[in-house]
C-alpha cells in the first residue's frame, strides 16, 4: 500500500492505494500533518486521484474515473456501490438509499455502512441527507457535509433587474 497526502479547502486528504485500486481517502485535520509529508513525491498509483481530487476541488470535475478497492462487507460494498449512483449536486434521503438497495427496513444498517465509507468525496456518502432535509451523519463533520454540498450546488447570483 502507497500513502499520499493532498492539500484541500475541507482538511488533509490522506490517500491510501496501490496498482489494485484506491482504498481509502480521510480528509484530517490540518494539523494532523506536518509539512513534510505534505511535499512527499505522489506515488504513481496515487497521481491519478490526486488529479481527479484536485479538478473536483476547483470545480473542473463533476464525476470520478478511478479503479476503487475499498475494504469491507459485502454488504457495506452494496450500499457504497449505491452511493456510486447519486450524481452530482443531487442528494438522497437515507431512506431513498435504503429502498433503492431493495429494503426499506435496512435503514439503519445502510446508514451505520455510509459512515464506515473508506473512500470520502469520491463515494460520496456527503449526498446522503435525513428525510427532513438535516445534514445528518458524516463522519468527517457536519461543516465539511454542508461545504462539499454547497460546493456541488453553488449559489447563483440572480440579476437584479
Amino acid at each position: 500500500m502507497q500513502t499520499t497526502y493532498y492539500k484541500t479547502p475541507i482538511g488533509i486528504a490522506e490517500i491510501i492505494g496501490d496498482k489494485s485500486g484506491i482504498q481509502s481517502v480521510a480528509v484530517l485535520d490540518e494539523n494532523a500533518i506536518s509539512d513534510k509529508l505534505l511535499n512527499l513525491e505522489t506515488p504513481e498509483c496515487l497521481q491519478e486521484c490526486v488529479s481527479q481530487l484536485e479538478e473536483y476541488f476547483t470545480g473542473k470535475r463533476i464525476d470520478f474515473n478511478l479503479k476503487l478497492n475499498p475494504k469491507g462487507t459485502s454488504f457495506q460494498k452494496k450500499v457504497w456501490e449505491e452511493l456510486l449512483n447519486i450524481p452530482f449536486n443531487t442528494t438522497r434521503t437515507y431512506l431513498e438509499q435504503s429502498k433503492a438497495l431493495g429494503d426499506v427496513k435496512a435503514i439503519r444498517a445502510v446508514a451505520s455502512a455510509n459512515g464506515k465509507n473508506p473512500i470520502w468525496i469520491i463515494i460520496p456518502c456527503h449526498r446522503v441527507i435525513g428525510s427532513d432535509g438535516s445534514l445528518t451523519g458524516y463522519a468527517g463533520g457536519i461543516w465539511r457535509k454542508k461545504w462539499l454540498l454547497a460546493h456541488e450546488n453553488p449559489v447563483k447570483q440572480q440579476a437584479l433587474f
